[in-house]
């Protein structure tokens, strides 16, 4: 019997966290296992994803002009665009307030004795110190705005500026569609070709997918210490269930009666999808199977999904303002920092910001909380302490920010031609 690939990729997901779990117990600290990851399931789990990641920038480049080029008139650009930013702004705000509610209702960091505290807060400041990007606050308000307009489009593509990249690639897309001529037309054969051979590549990378998610599933639980698990527990709780009530509840609504599409059908269509995300923790790496799931199961017309998914990786990332709004309360909770409402209305505000400009690759949003952990006046080594649950929950939010994109395709497409 033939197996397709979401099997064996949760075959992959499952063996990964067994024997990683099974090597914690048995081994520990044990120097060979020690050796097996940093040898053998790290470099593979790596280069798993930095292969995903090498395809990006051709895919958003390409995918991205072609999709402007295929709405056609600028004015039904400005329509697709128009209804794509309502809905990420109103989403996003539904996503931070719903996790704020939560995180003020149950309390998760709340009561936790001083003994308690200092074992959990043992070793924060070092992790915190070694983040890559931690030091650096992202960009914001004015800052943001300019730096979107790249000076030098392929130092933007060579650093990973995916707002750069996106502006450029819709740059170029609005001026082929405002110019007929032959020569463009040859230039959009090229970029045809550059789309196809990227697919045809991904397709190569994902059939590799079950061996890449097992690794990184194994180096994951083999390293995480179930004792730091269990005291965040209140904390990984509250935020599954915000993740949990954003997926099932919210969007749901939104494609039944927006999209007018049945959602257990939507969600059937985009388990591919959804398991990559869980898999990569980045909505970047996944954006090439989104594309294939937009057209190829869902139906959606190119040109749209093209847009809304390359733009939506970037800028519609739900899960991350959610995950973001939560963390900020649950350690100003930990460290006893009351927040008052306009405190609490300022974190809501960041944190939609920060799901619009947060770079979709793993632990992309650490940068924005360190950032408004500094606003707010909360010690910013406390990041240092979710990091242990942070790829568990990483890989979930990316789930959401995935199953939002390819939500937002579905409403935006909702009343447009296919071409």
């Amino acid at each position: 019997m033939k197996i397709n690939l979401q099997t064996k990729m949760l075959i992959g997901i499952l063996a990964g966290a067994a024997g990683g779990i099974l090597a914690f117990v048995f081994l520990g600290d044990d120097p060979g296992l020690g050796a097996f990851i940093r040898y053998v399931t790290q470099p593979v789990g790596q280069v798993f994803i930095r292969l995903l990641f090498m395809l990006v920038v051709p895919l958003i480049f390409s995918a991205l002009a072609l999709g402007v080029l295929g709405l056609g008139d600028l004015r039904h650009l400005g329509r697709v665009g128009s209804k794509m930013l309502i809905y990420t702004v109103v989403m996003s705000a539904i996503a931070v307030l719903l996790g704020l509610v939560l995180v003020n209702t149950i309390e998760p960091g709340a009561g936790i004795s001083p003994e308690m505290k200092e074992r959990l807060q043992q070793g924060a400041a070092e992790r915190a110190a070694n983040l890559p990007a931690a030091a650096v606050a992202p960009k914001t308000g004015i800052d943001l705005f300019v730096q979107i307009v790249p000076d030098n489009p392929i130092r933007a593509a060579a650093s990973g500026d995916m707002l750069a990249i996106i502006f450029f690639s819709l740059m170029i897309g609005i001026s082929m569609a405002l110019i007929q001529s032959e020569r463009v037309r040859r230039f959009q054969e090229v970029l045809e070709g550059l789309y196809e051979i990227t697919m045809k590549l991904i397709a190569m990378v994902i059939s590799l997918a079950p061996v890449g998610v097992s690794a990184l599933l194994f180096t994951l639980t083999a390293q995480l210490g179930y004792e730091i698990l269990w005291q965040l527990l209140r904390y990984v709780a509250t935020v599954l269930l915000a993740l949990a009530l954003h997926q099932f509840v919210v969007y749901p609504l939104a494609i039944r009666f927006l999209g007018r599409m049945n959602p257990l059908d939507f969600f059937w269509k985009i388990e591919e999808a959804m398991v990559t995300a869980f898999a990569t923790s980045s909505s970047n790496a996944t954006l090439p199977t989104a594309l294939k799931v937009a057209e190829e199961k869902l139906r959606l017309p190119p040109h749209i999904s093209r847009f809304v998914l390359t733009i939506g990786s970037t800028l519609n990332q739900n899960g991350t303002a959610l995950f973001e709004g939560i963390t900020v309360l649950f350690l100003a909770q930990f460290y006893g920092v009351p927040l008052n409402f306009a405190q609490q209305a300022l974190v809501v505000a960041i944190c939609i910001l920060g799901g619009i400009g947060t770079a979709g690759i793993p632990s992309g949003s650490i940068p924005v909380i360190a950032m408004i952990l500094g606003l707010v006046g909360v010690p910013i080594e406390g990041i240092g302490i979710i990091l242990g649950v942070d790829r568990f929950l990483d890989m979930c939010r990316t789930v959401l920010n995935v199953s939002g994109d390819l939500a937002a395709a579905v409403v935006v497409s909702r009343g447009e031609e296919h071409s």
